[in-house]
């Protein structure tokens, strides 16, 4: 490789822009860190074969594997590696795969993801395999297909685990989940939660200085539950932090909003990453209903908070701390009945948020990323 010649890796995900994808979103951010930060250029390849989308996105080249059926990806990888390696004849290339087993495959054993990357591992001895566990496997009750699927999941993921050079996951207890299924080494598989995908302003404006407004961003359904499940906990947010206004941003729900006790609610629909960042800074809360608190930190919504000193409020609480988090401390619960929500509690919520999630904002995470690709020499 020539000495001022880009450093290049692949990733591997499900599904990029324009599909709404937040997995996608975090994999696209990525690189664009790993680019600033560090000179280092992604090739992506998208594991989803009905994936519609640029073969190139801000000039990163982006190939679909045409099929999900183990040669096809073989191929794909052996051609990428070979092209991004040193020559030919000794490909050293870095893989960073965006695990979900359901984003690859309809069960959520994407068998045939496993055998190639087992495959192309074994053809390119010198070559490095990171994988970041975005989920584990699913679980459920008996009547349930992810009671009877977990079995071969939890093959996979072991599978994967023992055979990438480096692991990370966004939650803890997706670590624990890790050590037990491949028997690796306590304390070697990182654990970072996520970044939030609409950016990170230098700025943050107190809570006092804001529109009294609150926010309701995410998934479709998620927020549906807000409205419909949440009412009253919403209410009595609003009604303690005096919100003017409500914002619904994301896929419309389809719900005849309006308002909630005389506040409008306003529908922004989808919007650009960076409009969702000036709306945010200019917001005092967001209130969300799923995921529980026990899985904060993987939701892009709640670091997106976070990163903008909202006040994040929840029916659902935590009396012990999980992944860092702590309710009353890091978000506010409606279930709390031992203080009473105001401007200046939130504020001091909003901080600790702040302050937790810029131990693995986006540049901490590029930096950590780089040294386990091999990529990063510093």
């Amino acid at each position: 490789m020539l000495k001022n010649q880009p450093l290049k890796i692949i990733q591997i995900v499900p599904q990029l822009p324009p599909s709404i994808n937040g997995l996608g979103d975090y994999a696209l951010n990525l690189a664009r860190q790993l680019r600033k930060n560090y000179k280092i250029e992604t090739h992506f390849v998208v594991g989803d074969p009905n994936w519609k989308g640029s073969p190139a996105i801000e000039n990163f080249p982006i190939q679909k594997v045409k099929t999900d059926v183990a040669e096809a990806c073989i191929g794909l990888l052996s051609t990428l590696s070979t092209n991004a390696g040193q020559s030919a004849s000794s490909p050293k290339i870095s893989v960073l795969l965006h695990y979900v087993g359901y984003g690859y495959a309809k069960k959520g054993c994407p068998v045939w993801l496993v055998r190639s990357l087992e495959h192309w591992k074994a053809k390119n001895t010198n070559s490095r395999l990171v994988t970041m566990f975005h989920e584990v496997y699913a679980s459920g009750p008996p009547w349930t297909s992810a009671f009877w699927l977990s079995p071969s999941q939890k093959k996979l993921a072991s599978r994967l685990t023992q055979l990438s050079n480096c692991c990370l996951t966004s939650k803890e207890s997706y670590a624990e989940i890790l050590y037990k299924l491949a028997r690796v080494k306590q304390g070697s598989i990182a654990s970072l939660p996520v970044f939030s995908n609409i950016g990170e302003p230098e700025y943050v404006p107190p809570l006092a200085k804001r529109s009294r407004r609150l926010i309701v961003f995410g998934h479709r359904n998620s927020r549906a539950q807000v409205y419909q499940q949440c009412r009253v906990a919403l209410e009595s947010t609003c009604q303690a932090l005096k919100i003017e206004e409500i914002y619904d941003i994301g896929v419309p729900t389809d719900l005849e909003l309006s308002k909630i006790n005389g506040i409008p609610i306003v529908e922004k629909g989808v919007a650009e990453s960076t409009e969702i960042s000036k709306i945010l800074l200019d917001s005092v809360a967001g209130f969300l209903n799923f995921p529980p608190p026990a899985y904060l930190a993987k939701s892009g919504v709640f670091a997106a908070y976070s990163s903008h000193k909202l006040i994040s409020c929840m029916t659902g609480f935590s009396n012990v701390p999980i992944d860092g988090l702590l309710s009353g401390k890091h978000y506010w619960s409606t279930s709390n009945e031992d203080r009473q929500l105001c401007l200046d509690i939130g504020q001091e919520i909003g901080e600790n948020a702040y302050a937790w999630y810029q131990n693995h904002n986006l540049s901490r995470q590029a930096k950590i990323f780089a040294n386990y690709l091999g990529v990063n020499k510093d």
